[in-house]
């Protein structure tokens, strides 16, 4: 092992520890078992909320554990409570530790989910400061051109979060999975911000096409579709500083069917710059991945939306450890 990769194991390590310690200061060990018997009932409601086979109990059980970890997340201090035993659920810590994401999803039928997820906030007092998220994803067309609350939220699960700054400003940027169809996959990259007022606003123009040969208009967010058994790569690389994606084709002639896309082995990305997400093309994209190093989000959730609870946990936590480097 390398020092610098000895220097990231190392890291994470004791991002875990800090995170263990400051939920050791900040709950009680009679409030922690409180919170392992609620979180013992919402396992069990999230479980059926992915594997009951009849919608009405799939529903039943969402509904369910949605007013059970409401009433968990009341208890003081819930917010350093990890919940770690929720396999089917994602909980995101951002890098700088002032909110974490909970997302989901719901099976409506064999041709429609639905995305669930809340922000709840950290707080000077221990008190719960929660915003529900509601997905109306099924109800636009044109989810690139338009901030978005969390009233009419373009729902996905989310497995990463990265944190950049521009002018004193946080911007939180989410990538994220939505089991769009029967046929294809979508994966979504989708800035994070919030207003005076605290409420979260979901994209804006951060997406630009303007150093590409072929200029395309500013988009308020991104995603790539793709036939739903193909593997895809979409993720954060941080040695690149960059959030590097396989470019696609379709397979035989018909451009125009999304349910057909496959990577083709080449790479594009999005750079921060300026407070923007700036598209970089494949043709410039001149450098090879050796085997293992790319960041994988497979790894935390794969293409049919299945958690990998250890991986999803140590990235969450090491997120609330990071420091910031300079000039993100």
């Amino acid at each position: 092992m390398n020092i610098k990769r000895l220097c990231i194991t190392f890291c994470a390590m004791m991002g875990l520890v800090g995170l263990a310690d400051q939920a050791r200061a900040q709950i009680s060990r009679e409030a922690a078992e409180e919170f392992a018997k609620r979180e013992d009932t919402l396992k069990g409601y999230s479980f059926r909320i992915v594997n009951d086979s009849l919608a009405t109990d799939r529903f039943r059980a969402d509904s369910l554990f949605v007013r059970s970890l409401v009433r968990s997340l009341r208890q003081p201090n819930s917010f350093y409570y990890p919940f770690d035993s929720l396999q089917t659920i994602s909980r995101l810590y951002a890098p700088d530790s002032s909110f974490r994401i909970f997302t989901w999803q719901f099976k409506k039928d064999d041709y429609m989910y639905l995305q669930e997820g809340a922000i709840q906030m950290r707080t000077p007092d221990g008190s719960l400061k929660l915003y529900p998220l509601f997905d109306a994803s099924m109800f636009t067309d044109r989810p690139m051109d338009s901030v978005r609350t969390r009233r009419n939220w373009i729902g996905a699960i989310y497995y990463r979060i990265i944190e950049k700054s521009w002018q004193g400003r946080n911007y939180y940027t989410l990538l994220g999975f939505d089991d769009f169809s029967q046929s294809s996959n979508k994966k979504w990259m989708e800035v994070l911000t919030f207003g005076p007022d605290g409420e979260p606003k979901f994209g804006g123009p951060f997406f630009s096409f303007m150093e590409d040969s072929v200029r395309k208009p500013t988009q308020y967010r991104f995603n790539i579709e793709y036939k739903k058994e193909a593997g895809t790569r979409f993720n954060y690389d941080p040695e690149l500083d960059m959030v590097v994606y396989d470019h696609l084709v379709p397979e035989g002639d018909q451009p125009k069917k999304k349910d057909t896309y496959v990577p083709d082995g080449d790479f594009e990305a999005f750079q921060w710059k300026d407070g923007k997400w700036m598209h970089v093309q494949r043709s410039l994209f001149n450098f090879k991945l050796k085997d293992g190093q790319f960041p994988q989000e497979a790894k935390l959730l794969d293409d049919q939306g299945k958690v990998n609870e250890l991986q999803l946990q140590q990235q969450s936590e090491k997120n609330v450890q990071k420091k910031k480097k300079p000039g993100n």
